[in-house]
Order: C-alpha cells, then sequence, then structure tokens
C-alpha cells in the first residue's frame, strides 16, 4: 500500500511538472507592456529634442532595433521513500523539490545616423503624400499649417530666429477654404500617375453655391486654370504654369524647430542667452498659441500632464486638457514614419519561443 501510495505522488508531481508552461501567458502581457513602453519612450524622446533645438543643442534620436525576451522556467522534484519497518527505522517518505524563474529581456538601440537620418530628418514630407491624408480625413488646416513651407507662392509663418515671419495673408485665407471645402465633401482628390508626374484631380462636381464661389477664390490664389480639372502636383515654392500646384514642404528637422518656437522657456534663460525667443511671448490669443502646439515649463513636476520630461533642471510638459497640442504631438510620431517613404518602415520586434 505504501509503495502504491508513493509511486503515485511521484507520477503526480512529474506530470505537474511537465505540463507547467509560462509561455502563453505572457504573450498579452508582454505585446501590450512593450508596445507601451516604447510609446511612451518615443514621446519623451521627441519632446526632448524639441526642447534641445530650442537651446541650440543637438537632437538625438535612438530606434529600438529588436527586442529579444527570453523566459526560462525550472523545475526539479525529488522523492525518497524508506520502506523500511522496524521500532527505531519505520516507514519514511521524503519529497524536495526546486524551481527557478528567469527573465531576461535584450533591447538593442540604433541610433538614426548617416542615410537613415538623412531619410527620416532632412527629406522633405513627399507633396502627394500630404494630398492622401487630405484625402483620408485629415483637417487640411492642421496638416498644411505644420507641413508646408509654401504653396504657389504664398508662404507659411515661421517662428525661427533667423526666418521669423508672418504668414501671407493668402496662405491664411487658402487654409481656411480648403477646410470649409473638405467639411462639406467637396475636396475629392485622387493621385494619378502620368509621364513621371503626380497629377491630382482635386474639386468635385455639383457643389452648392457658396462652396463653389470659395473653389473659385482657391482658383485665384492659387493662380490655377479654372477650366482645368487635373493639376500637376510637383515639389518647390513655384509653379511653372497655371496647371500646377507646388508645394515646398517641410522635412521633420524643420517641423520639429517650428515647433520648438512654441515652448514656453523660464524668461531668465532667454535673458540669458541660453535659448532663442520663440514665439510664446507674441502669439495675439491663445488660438493662435495652440494652433500647433504648447510646452509648458516650470521648476516642479506637473501634477495633470499628458507628456512630461526634465531638461536644465526644469520640466517641460504638455498639459492633458490640451487636446490640440497632444493630437499635434501624437501626430509626429506618425509624420515621423510618413517621412520614410521607401524605407523599411519601423523595426522589428522579435519574440522567441518561451518555457
Amino acid at each position: 500500500m505504501m509503495i502504491r501510495t508513493v509511486s503515485s505522488l511521484i507520477i503526480g508531481a512529474l506530470i505537474f511538472t511537465g505540463c507547467a508552461s509560462i509561455g502563453p501567458g505572457t504573450i498579452e502581457r508582454d505585446r501590450f507592456e512593450y508596445s507601451t513602453a516604447i510609446g511612451e519612450s518615443w514621446k519623451e524622446m521627441m519632446l526632448l529634442n524639441i526642447i534641445k533645438l530650442r537651446y541650440g543643442d543637438t537632437p538625438i534620436f535612438l530606434e529600438v532595433g529588436s527586442i529579444v525576451n527570453q523566459y526560462i522556467l525550472e523545475q526539479e522534484l525529488e522523492a525518497v521513500a524508506d520502506l523500511r519497518s522496524g521500532e527505531l527505522l519505520g516507514d519514511g517518505f521524503g519529497l524536495t523539490g526546486t524551481g527557478k524563474y528567469s527573465d531576461r529581456p535584450t533591447i538593442t538601440y540604433t541610433p538614426l545616423v548617416g542615410e537613415k537620418f538623412s531619410k527620416s530628418l532632412l527629406t522633405p514630407i513627399p507633396p502627394h503624400a500630404l494630398f492622401i491624408l487630405l484625402q483620408s480625413g485629415w483637417n487640411a488646416e492642421f496638416i498644411l499649417r505644420i507641413c508646408l513651407t509654401a504653396i504657389n507662392d504664398m508662404y507659411n509663418s515661421s517662428g525661427r530666429r533667423m526666418s521669423a515671419h508672418e504668414a501671407d495673408e493668402g496662405f491664411i485665407q487658402l487654409l481656411d477654404i480648403l477646410s470649409n471645402i473638405q467639411q462639406v465633401g467637396g475636396l475629392g482628390s485622387r493621385l494619378i500617375e502620368r509621364e513621371g508626374k503626380q497629377s491630382i484631380i482635386f474639386f468635385r462636381h455639383n457643389l452648392d453655391k457658396d462652396i463653389e464661389q470659395q473653389v473659385k477664390t482657391l482658383f485665384k490664389l492659387l493662380k490655377i486654370n479654372p477650366e482645368e480639372r487635373e493639376y500637376n502636383l510637383v515639389y518647390g515654392s513655384t509653379a511653372a504654369d497655371d496647371t500646377e500646384i507646388a508645394m515646398l514642404t517641410r522635412s521633420m528637422i524643420d517641423i520639429i524647430a517650428e515647433l520648438a518656437m512654441y515652448v514656453q522657456v523660464p524668461a531668465k534663460h532667454i535673458e540669458e542667452n541660453r535659448a532663442s525667443p520663440g514665439i510664446v511671448g507674441r502669439a495675439s490669443s491663445v488660438t493662435e498659441l495652440r494652433s500647433q502646439i504648447f510646452v509648458k515649463s516650470s521648476k516642479q513636476k506637473p501634477e495633470d500632464a499628458f507628456l512630461a520630461v526634465t531638461y536644465r533642471d526644469h520640466w517641460f510638459y504638455i498639459e492633458d486638457t490640451d487636446f490640440r497640442s497632444k493630437r499635434m504631438f501624437s501626430f509626429l510620431i506618425f509624420l515621423l514614419s510618413l517621412a520614410e517613404s521607401g524605407s523599411q518602415g519601423l523595426s522589428p520586434v522579435l519574440t522567441l519561443p518561451t518555457g
């Protein structure tokens, strides 16, 4: 009877040990925790680089090249039985077990340098990519204000110290009209390839009279032929003829440098010439100030921040109640991928077998 009991215990323990697996349970946890951590680190790195540019510091970008997380679960069971009988020895049975659990994450970081840096940060965003965004529903004013330097000789504003200027009146009017046309479904763009050029047909027919009048005004602003329905989309500030739409788009480093002007830098740092003045102090209204992004600063850690980083003994942050700034900042991460047109895109995540 004793032998049968011992045998059952040993077999049961071995079955339990062999069936134990930690692999499936790690997928749900790791997938979301790592994706959240990578996303938050990208946002913090982007905000820090925006602040660095305001101080004339060098921006540094590191990609997560790979994530390798290996789990090891080791179990050992030892059973000892003494089946002798007697007054001194008696019957005995011993069961001991040991276990070992290891979590070994290996994360590889790859700095953006060389061709990768040039393509991601220095190459202007392709003009046709912006129109694809407009067609997919992104607001025209939101996209073009941040991504364009000029369109058909109409220039956007700039807050950068060496080239600060207000936007042309026609450019602001253009953004308003495009947004109105887009909201009523009048912006029906599509891209086609013809003789190596990108062409765009972007206005629907049978619009109501008010929108039709705005479309005519838009034709005048762009100096394009209203009789045409197809226009060549090119990169540049000036159109060659009345069938071209020339868009001088910004690179990611240009966009980041522009947004750096919206950082609320401590006044002492500006007085000591540690940072450029920016445009926060001269914005005409909160609406204008928040039309792109607004980053605040303080000596104390903010209590209700969407995102916060430290730099030069100060906290720089975006308020969680500032939805427009949050939306713009999140869009920056998307733009960084968009700027890598033709590249392999995001770095892969490698998961090794578990258990």
